[in-house]
């Protein structure tokens, strides 16, 4: 599933071409994805200018005067940018859902293959939807820091590593991240978060975030058939230090990497760098 790290770069990517665009209409090929599409969305967006692009989580949020256009890619969605000049917009192919076809000819197109994703209008400001009204500081903000952490995980028994990937302690660390991030800090995932001192939650912050970042730097990671709004697949996995590296020397110690399963999420550590 794309992660944070996807989702920022694929709003990169497109909000330069539709950030202050009149959308001219939408063309919707299938209503059916994670959550049915709103049966009158065509109607709705005709004629409505996008007001800025923002991420929260995982979710993309593209907000209008009337109200906003929550997205998430799911499994394997993408977000596509087509210029008018471009002879694909013409042939879409059969996992392309929707087209918002904007009135200099841009055209953002949603792609997904499985329908696992999700695009939903929302009539309100992005705080008040019920999918992010209670989800947790963003990784890379301020809000993010070593005593919010360590607040937040002083009375929680269960693995570090499945703390952090509650949306509700912070958002975006997904499955591959937290791995990383948990070995470039020197810590176990399978600690329990209670046990984990504040020295421990900054650096952990601190990796964390750098992690996050060069993961944006990257394009992100190819997972199943993540690609950016410009059909090109991210970079970052060529740097995983653990993750998918089951039975393979540490680039640290040369021990082998281990694998463990936590909350049903592969988990990939070195138990000698971390501890």
């Amino acid at each position: 599933m794309p992660e944070l790290p996807e989702v920022e770069t694929t709003l990169r990517g497109i909000a330069p071409h539709i950030d202050g665009k009149k959308i001219e209409k939408v063309i919707i090929r299938q209503f059916k994805l994670r959550w049915p599409i709103h049966p009158n969305l065509a109607q709705i967006l005709a004629g409505r200018k996008v007001l800025a692009c923002n991420r929260r989580a995982k979710y993309l949020i593209i907000t209008f005067e009337t109200g906003i256009l929550l997205i998430h890619l799911g499994m394997s969605g993408s977000l596509r940018i087509f210029t008018s000049d471009d002879e694909r917009i013409a042939t879409p192919d059969k996992h392309d859902h929707l087209d918002f076809v904007f009135d200099d000819g841009t055209v953002l197109r949603y792609h997904d293959p499985r329908k696992f994703g999700a695009v939903l209008w929302y009539e309100g400001i992005a705080e008040h939807h019920p999918l992010l009204e209670k989800l947790g500081p963003e990784p890379l903000s301020e809000a993010f820091d070593a005593n919010y952490l360590y607040q937040k995980l002083k009375t929680q028994k269960r693995a570090v590593k499945l703390a952090l990937m509650d949306n509700a302690v912070v958002v975006g660390v997904g499955n591959i991240y937290a791995n990383e991030s948990l070995f470039k800090a020197g810590i176990s995932p399978l600690r329990p978060a209670n046990k984990l001192s504040k020295k421990e939650c900054a650096l952990l912050v601190e990796t964390i975030k750098a992690v996050l970042l060069r993961a944006i730097e990257t394009g992100g990671s190819t997972l199943r058939d993540f690609v950016n709004s410009d059909g090109k697949s991210g970079y970052f996995q060529q740097e995983y230090t653990v993750y998918g590296r089951h039975n393979e020397p540490c680039v640290q110690c040369d021990g082998l990497i281990f694998k463990e399963t936590l909350g049903q999420r592969g988990t990939f550590y070195c138990p000698n760098c971390q501890k």
